[in-house]
């Protein structure tokens, strides 16, 4: 019987795996169907996820996968750094099961990054980070880490990340090397080193004016008016203004895809 927490786990998964991007809606009933229950248990799947900030729901769209702004996409790449560093930081040693697995896990991404097959590869670069956690001993914190990690993975999809794989897992291998002589302090700075190398990838606008936007959206409309109007007079002189085109018709509203569970 599939139960909520199954549902939002594989929605979890599937937001790693780059398989729902932002944005994309969740039907209840389509999601009932595919899970073979009611769409109670999916709108209790859903609730969980809201509550953890994966998605959200309107009153006229419904539930759909959330889509981060510049600035959530920032917080989210600091708590990481915040949660990740400290974990490390307050490390006291690594056991050789961890260790272990933590290499075992660095083979699956090679493999993965060999293949063809992206979804893998995206939700094992991504698992990387959980599994470093649980392997540190700390399950709450890589609780928290897989929310934050399926946020970022949304924030790279919607803001169009050039960072590679392949880049992702060697810094993967030098944080574990890093871990396995007990240099707690170098796999701290590996790892913020990291987490900054992959924000700084995302194409986020820059702005040193915070009110930027907001002051160009709403200067006053008369006034940029008359600006632009001076402006094309004295560069035509004697020639009239153009009438101006009609502006096109809005495009049709989008469609929103199913779930790619």
């Amino acid at each position: 019987m599939t139960t909520a927490a199954d549902i939002s786990t594989r929605i979890i998964e599937a937001v790693m795996a780059q398989k729902l991007a932002p944005g994309a809606r969740l039907g209840e009933q389509p999601l009932a169907m595919l899970f073979d229950c009611s769409r109670t248990v999916v709108r209790e799947a859903l609730t969980r996820l809201a509550a953890r900030g994966i998605v959200t729901v309107s009153a006229r769209r419904g539930w759909y996968v959330i889509e981060p702004s510049q600035d959530e996409a920032r917080e989210a790449f600091e708590a990481r750094r915040v949660i990740e560093t400290g974990l490390i930081r307050s490390l006291q040693g690594i056991e050789k099961p961890a260790l272990k697995r933590l290499k075992q896990h660095l083979l699956q991404e090679q493999a993965a990054i060999k293949g063809n097959d992206v979804g893998t590869r995206s939700f094992l670069l991504g698992d990387f980070h959980v599994c470093l956690a649980e392997c540190l001993g700390n399950t709450l914190l890589a609780d928290t880490l897989r929310d934050f990690t399926a946020r970022t993975t949304l924030i790279a999809m919607l803001y169009q990340s050039s960072h590679n794989a392949e880049q992702s897992c060697a810094d993967h291998v030098q944080i574990v090397a890093a871990l396995e002589k007990g240099d707690t302090a170098l796999a701290e700075k590996l790892m913020a080193a990291h987490i900054g190398t992959v924000q700084q990838a995302l194409r986020l606008p820059v702005s040193t004016d915070p009110l930027a936007q907001l002051r160009d959206a709403l200067a006053p409309v008369g006034k940029a008016a008359s600006e632009a109007q001076d402006l094309h007079t004295r560069s035509r002189k004697a020639k009239p203004p153009p009438v101006a085109d009609r502006d096109p018709p809005p495009d049709d509203p989008s469609t929103y895809l199913g779930a790619l569970l």
